[in-house]
C-alpha cells in the first residue's frame, strides 16, 4: 500500500478471514482449486476479494465511506484534478453492492467502482469540491467476521488541494494498467482484419435499461462475440475483440489496441440512452471535429467521459496524436470510414430500424484512429423500452450480426476495386 501525503493509514496483516456468503464463496472457489490440479497452495492470492457491503454518511464539509470485505484489502489513494476525485485503488475485487449501498452524498456527487483489468479494480469517489482524505484505515470486524476499509474525506482549500496532487507519486491508470491484447505489431497473413469493440465494461458500466435494469457494457459483449463470430465465418476475414470480459480499458487503449493487430476496419458497439425516451433506432457515427447536430455533440461528449469515470486524465493521450490528426492518412481514413458508416445504413434499411438520418458524426476519442476507417454503431437506446427489449433477444442480435456481415463485405469489396 503506497501511504500519500496527510493520509493516516492502518493495515492489519492478520485476522480471520470472511463469514457467511462470503466464507462459503471462498471455500468453494479453494475447492475448485483443488479439483483442478492441486493449485489449492496459491488460490487464496488469486480469489478475488468480495465487497459485500458499504455505506456512506456525512455533508458538504466531511463525509466517511465505509466498505466491508471478506478479508483484508490492500489499497492505495490517489487524487485526480478536473474534476477533483478520490481514486481508491484494490487488488481484483468482486463487488457485490447494492446500488443505493453507495449512493453519492455529503461531498461527494458521483461515485463508481468496477474492475480495471489485470487483476485490479477501482472506487472513483467524484467530489464537488476540493477535498483531502483525512483518514484511510482498515478495521478488524467484531467476532473475526471480516474487514472494513474506512476512508474520511474532507473540504480543504484549492491551495491544499492542489499541494497534495502534486505531491502525489501517481500520475493515471494509462501508464499502470495493463493489457494482454497491447502487444508487438501484429505480422499479417493476407487476412481483412476487423476490430470488434464492445463499449464500456469494467468500472464503467455505460447505460442502464430503462425496464430490466441492464447495463450498456453487457449488451455491446454480447453483440460484440456475436459480430465477431459471424465475421470469422466469412473467407478472407479476421474478427477480433478489443474486450473479451467484464474489464474497463481507456479509450486510447482500444484504439492502440486495433492499430497494433493491423486491423482494415474498428466498428465499436454501444446502446446508449437519450432524455426523449421515444426516440430509437440504429446509428451510424464517424469522426469530425464538427457535430453534425445537438443528439451526436452530446452523445458523444457522454462516450469520452468514460475514462474521466474510471479516473484517467485526459492528458494521457499520446502527445503525437494532435500532428497526426492533421496529416493526409487522417483525411483519407475519413473517407473510408464514411463509407463504412454508408454501407452499414444501406445493408440496414427496410430490415432494422434506423433512426432518422442514421449516419451522424461528432467528436468521438475512440474514433481516432489516424490509420484506421472507424465507426460506432448505436444499436439502439436503452431509454426505450422496445430498443431495449430488442437489444436483449438473441434472434434479434443474430440478424443484425448478418447485416453487419453483408456491410462489411460491401465495404471490403469497394475498398479492393478501388485498391484500397
Amino acid at each position: 500500500m503506497t501511504q500519500q501525503p496527510g493520509i493516516r493509514t492502518v493495515n492489519f496483516q492478520n485476522g480471520q478471514q470472511g463469514s457467511g456468503i462470503a466464507r462459503l464463496l471462498r471455500v468453494v472457489l479453494l475447492s475448485f482449486a483443488a479439483l483442478g490440479g492441486g493449485q489449492n497452495a496459491f488460490a487464496e492470492d488469486i480469489a478475488p476479494l468480495l465487497a459485500y457491503g458499504a455505506r456512506i454518511a456525512g455533508d458538504d464539509a466531511r463525509t466517511r465511506v465505509v466498505i466491508d470485505f471478506d478479508r483484508k484489502p490492500e489499497f492505495s489513494i490517489h487524487y485526480v484534478a478536473n474534476p477533483v476525485r478520490i481514486i481508491i485503488d484494490l487488488p481484483e475485487t468482486s463487488f457485490g453492492l447494492k446500488p443505493e449501498d453507495l449512493k453519492a452524498r455529503g461531498l461527494f456527487s458521483d461515485i463508481r467502482y468496477g474492475g480495471m483489468g489485470s487483476g485490479s479494480s477501482r472506487i472513483v469517489l467524484t467530489a464537488n469540491r476540493p477535498v483531502a482524505v483525512a483518514l484511510a484505515e482498515v478495521k478488524a470486524d467484531e467476532g473475526g467476521k471480516g474487514f472494513r476499509l474506512v476512508v474520511d474525506a474532507e473540504f480543504v482549500t484549492q491551495d491544499r488541494f492542489s499541494q497534495l496532487f502534486e505531491k502525489q507519486k501517481w500520475t493515471t491508470v494509462a501508464t499502470t494498467t495493463k493489457t494482454g491484447r497491447l502487444a508487438e505489431p501484429a505480422k499479417s497473413d493476407g487476412s481483412f482484419v476487423i476490430a470488434v469493440d464492445a463499449g464500456h465494461g469494467g468500472i464503467d458500466t455505460g447505460a442502464v435499461g430503462v425496464a430490466t435494469k441492464t447495463e450498456e457494457k453487457k449488451v455491446t459483449l454480447a453483440f460484440a462475440e456475436e459480430m465477431a463470430a459471424a465475421l470469422n465465418k466469412e473467407a478472407g476475414i479476421k474478427a477480433f475483440l478489443t474486450r473479451s470480459k467484464d474489464e474497463f480499458l481507456s479509450l486510447s487503449q482500444r484504439v492502440q489496441i486495433a492499430r497494433q493487430h493491423g486491423a482494415n476496419l474498428f466498428i465499436s458497439i454501444h446502446a446508449d440512452t437519450l432524455k426523449q425516451k421515444d426516440i430509437r433506432g440504429a446509428t451510424v457515427y464517424t469522426i469530425s471535429d464538427k457535430a453534425s447536430d445537438h443528439l451526436a455533440a452530446n452523445l458523444a461528449e457522454r462516450e469520452n467521459l468514460s475514462d474521466e469515470i474510471a479516473g484517467v486524465a485526459l492528458e494521457t493521450e499520446p502527445a503525437d496524436v494532435a500532428d497526426i490528426l492533421i496529416d493526409l492518412t487522417r483525411r483519407e481514413t475519413q473517407a473510408f470510414s464514411v463509407n463504412l458508416a454508408r454501407s452499414v445504413v444501406s445493408s440496414f434499411e427496410g430490415q432494422i430500424k434506423l433512426i432518422n438520418n442514421p449516419h451522424r458524426y461528432a467528436g468521438f476519442q475512440v474514433l481516432r484512429a489516424p490509420d484506421v476507417p472507424s465507426v460506432l454503431l448505436e444499436l439502439g437506446f436503452l431509454s426505450n423500452k422496445d430498443d431495449e427489449k430488442l437489444l436483449l433477444d438473441p434472434k434479434w442480435r443474430s440478424k443484425v450480426s448478418e447485416r453487419l456481415v453483408d456491410a462489411v463485405r460491401h465495404y471490403r469489396n469497394g475498398a479492393v476495386a478501388n485498391g484500397g
